[in-house]
């Protein structure tokens, strides 16, 4: 998981570990959630299957800071 500070809300990035087949490389499903003074604002659902944990993460970190941006943070 990856966190970072923007525009008043603490937004997250997540990327869970897909195992379909346990010989082969793992892919990562990404997702997004947007926090304020500790409360849940909002959460995407599935953003995408990644071949990486990293690019998982930044898609849910994109996902959440254009989520923030439009509406009106």
């Amino acid at each position: 998981m990856e966190s970072a500070s923007y525009k008043g809300y603490r937004i997250f990035g997540h990327a869970i570990l897909q195992q379909e087949d346990i010989l082969s490389a793992g892919l990562f499903a990404g997702n997004g959630t947007i926090t304020r003074d500790t409360k849940m604002v909002e959460t995407s659902g599935v953003l995408g299957v990644f071949d990486t944990e990293e690019a998982a993460q930044l898609a849910g970190l994109d996902w959440a800071s254009a989520w923030v941006d439009s509406h009106g943070a």
